[in-house]
């Protein structure tokens, strides 16, 4: 045991060793109920709820078991990444499969599990590092203590490594059928890669850090929420449009648009909640970027324009669904939850 477990709260301490016991039937199996992502008015929805179990199955299968050597990292991976999360990434990838009429055989389905799988695996890497005391210093993740804490700073270092480079060996080796798809590999590992790093979501961090105890313009911050959080969102949407067939321009530019609208609102609906939700329903403590002096669309534009900015952001993904055409309904539903949810 780490010495968290001795030295901080016996309760919480408690729920960590029932976790690592293979206890905890909540990350061990990936109970897709867990609070805080579990609540909320579009949780009860029935596709959503199937859309967790199957994301929450693909990642099941493809984290390496705790049995393997090492024990510790594997059962620390999967600590950070089952049994929680509102998995919007994944949705956003079987939204789009089911719009792009993926799925309907084992190996467009294969494709889609893999691509969603791996974008919540590059997601919960970028949890872990992101807590860390070098970074944001937080202690509380999905409503339960963060994996530094859980275990210690060197393994969740080594979490995040290892989440990150697994991600792509799931999308690489996903088996499609065909020679066509298989050639698409090559394109989906460099659309994941670009959506991850410098000029995406580690860019974003990094301005992020930048930009603690100073005054940004909004398209500063557009910018760097655009990156930070906007990038992997879009990166979701067209791993799941482009699993079964290549995309034309103009879906492409109408998926572009889409992810634009819904990346920034995810963030704007982030910050609002920030200040109005608190932490045990948020799963993460509330008001942490207040504390660390961190710009928000809230601190630049004030609480009742980050709320209208969301209103006006969830117009222009419908209106890009329009142009979209086809079966938009369940990216639509996604993008209502985006900008509805309370947690």
């Amino acid at each position: 045991m780490s010495a968290y477990d001795a030295a901080f709260d016996p309760a919480v301490a408690a729920e960590v060793a029932v976790v690592r016991a293979g206890l905890g039937t909540e990350v061990a199996r990936g109970d897709a109920t867990r609070s805080p992502a579990g609540a909320g008015q579009s949780a009860a929805d029935p596709w959503m709820r199937s859309i967790r179990a199957r994301a929450e199955a693909a990642l099941d299968r493809a984290l390496p078991a705790t049995t393997i050597v090492p024990v510790r990292l594997h059962e620390a991976m999967r600590y950070a990444t089952l049994g929680g999360g509102k998995r919007v990434r994944a949705m956003l990838v079987y939204a789009a499969g089911e719009w792009a009429e993926a799925g309907d055989d084992i190996s467009t389905a294969a494709q889609l599990d893999a691509a969603a799988a791996a974008v919540e695996m590059i997601h919960a890497y970028s949890l872990v590092h992101d807590d860390l005391p070098c970074m944001d210093d937080d202690d509380l993740r999905r409503g339960r203590p963060t994996v530094h804490v859980a275990y210690d700073e060197a393994t969740a270092l080594l979490v995040g490594d290892a989440l990150q480079t697994l991600a792509f060996e799931v999308i690489a080796t996903a088996s499609p059928a065909s020679g066509r798809a298989r050639a698409r590999i090559g394109d989906s590992v460099a659309l994941l890669a670009a959506a991850s790093g410098s000029r995406g979501m580690a860019g974003g961090q990094a301005i992020d850090l930048e930009s603690v105890g100073k005054q940004l313009a909004w398209s500063e911050l557009e910018a760097m929420h655009r990156a930070k959080t906007g990038a992997l969102l879009r990166a979701a949407v067209m791993l799941g449009a482009s699993a079964a067939r290549r995309l034309d321009d103009a879906e492409r530019a109408a998926l572009d648009d889409f992810c634009a609208a819904i990346g920034l609102a995810f963030q704007v609906v982030d910050d609002v909640l920030d200040v109005e939700t608190d932490s045990a329903t948020l799963g993460k403590t509330a008001g942490k970027d207040a504390m660390n002096a961190k710009p928000t669309v809230v601190t630049v534009l004030g609480l009742d324009q980050a709320k209208e900015l969301a209103r006006r952001l969830r117009e222009d993904a419908d209106r890009a669904l329009l142009r979209l055409g086809g079966n938009v309904e369940r990216l639509r539903e996604v993008a209502d939850f985006i900008t509805g949810r309370s947690f």
